[in-house]
């Protein structure tokens, strides 16, 4: 993949993404692995997945930070924000695509689902490690 086909992709990528659909830059045969989903999520359940996101997240919004390829692997730096009633999240994470023919035959989305859980589950997230404020000496 040229660089100038894989800048198209990921624009025509960045554009589906921040409408929340996509489908038609997805192989049949392609394999989604998704933090948020309970199983692997084939290329031709896109439309039913995108239409799953959309009604448990009506509020999302989906932002590209940057991008990078080598041959016909493209990774995709994000950034999404979300409401839920009065609480503005955001969080962000990493898509590896790979690319054959034009479509994703495979897509890996590295994203921490913690503090989405935990806010799920009505509990403040927890940082595993606790840091003094800046400034102050570690006890």
């Amino acid at each position: 993949m040229t660089e100038a086909e894989a800048e198209k992709f990921v624009q025509a990528f960045a554009t589906a993404r921040s409408r929340g659909r996509g489908e038609e830059l997805w192989s049949d045969g392609g394999e989604l692995h998704y933090p948020f989903a309970n199983r692997i999520v084939g290329g031709d359940e896109m439309g039913m997945l995108n239409d799953l996101a959309a009604k448990n997240s009506p509020n999302v919004t989906w932002e590209l930070l940057g991008w990078t390829h080598r041959q016909n692997v493209i990774v995709v730096e994000w950034r999404c924000t979300n409401r839920y009633g009065d609480t503005r999240i955001e969080f962000s994470g990493v898509d590896k695509l790979t690319i054959v023919a034009g479509k994703i035959v495979k897509e890996v989305v590295y994203t921490d689902t913690a503090p989405l859980q935990a806010m799920r589950q009505g509990r403040t997230f927890e940082a595993l490690i606790q840091l003094p404020k800046r400034g102050e000496r570690f006890a």
